[in-house]
């Protein structure tokens, strides 16, 4: 790190004085701005650092279960993918996935993974998450490009809706930061939740429409598996590459509603938690 570097996150490492504010979580938040940055950074190098493979482990992931899917779920199965190209349909959601699965691991572990911080040094403990959730999007940005040539390859036609890919990043990283805070603080009080968590990622691949369409259910089941955020999420991700394709506004709808439940309700919990986290982590 150079000296410029340093002095500026030490800076940013200075205690914020909220002067009462309504608005202090937010100021505090951009007053430690470089702190959340060079956290960011510092989980992108970590994730690549003696690593041989490098990138290509963003691709490698999802191609291989794509691959698998295509196989054993579109040959064997024959389950229905709308008329999308098999490939298309489980590659564009597991993109999407993929980065929900492995980053909400690596939240919910920001806590206890980073005790030296939180026993030495004072920041907003909401940080640590939020970086984890903004290092996984490298991943998902380089699996991104690779999926225009699935797109060539089968000649999709692109319109307008496409520029909704990169912008449905956002929802996908509020889902993400929602649950993933709750469960890193959950996880400093009750260290046995981080077994929990692969188990509960298993299952809920099977709950969310990555392996087949919504389309496949009766219109009176689609109210409960919208009640999964990512349901709505994912829809409008395989929508954004067919915009032939129609959307279910009734299971994106309820969606939102979910996130925009489960978001301050993380957070809540959070804040709520974060008080005792350097007597116990």
């Amino acid at each position: 790190m150079t000296a410029s570097s340093s002095s500026g996150l030490d800076r940013s490492l200075q205690p914020f004085d909220s002067r009462d504010s309504r608005f202090a979580p937010i100021l505090e938040l951009w007053a430690y701005r470089e702190l959340f940055l060079f956290l960011a950074w510092r989980d992108i190098k970590v994730r690549y650092k003696q690593s041989v493979l490098g990138i290509l482990w963003a691709i490698l992931q999802p191609f291989c279960t794509m691959v698998i899917f295509t196989f054993v779920f579109g040959q064997l199965a024959n389950i229905p993918t709308d008329g999308i190209p098999r490939p298309v349909f489980y590659f564009s959601a597991l993109l999407p996935w993929t980065y929900f699965s492995s980053t909400l691991n690596s939240v919910s572990m920001s806590l206890v993974g980073n005790a030296n911080l939180l026993t030495k040094i004072y920041f907003p403990r909401i940080i640590l998450p939020a970086a984890a959730c903004l290092s996984g999007l490298v991943d998902f940005f380089i699996g991104s490009v690779f999926l225009t040539g699935f797109i060539l390859y089968y000649r999709m036609p692109v319109g307008w809706s496409l520029l909704l890919w990169p912008l449905l990043a956002i929802p996908l990283v509020l889902i993400t930061f929602a649950a993933g805070s709750f469960l890193a603080a959950l996880n400093v009080k009750y260290r046995d939740v981080k077994h929990a968590i692969p188990f509960a990622i298993q299952l809920g691949l099977f709950l969310t429409p990555v392996i087949y369409p919504t389309s496949i259910f009766p219109e009176a089941y689609r109210g409960l598996l919208a009640l999964n955020p990512l349901t709505g999420v994912i829809e409008l991700f395989r929508f954004s590459l067919v915009s032939t394709q129609e959307i279910h506004w009734e299971t994106t709808l309820v969606s939102i509603a979910v996130l925009l439940i489960m978001l301050p309700g993380g957070i809540w919990y959070f804040w709520r938690a974060e008080r005792s986290f350097a007597d116990i982590v």
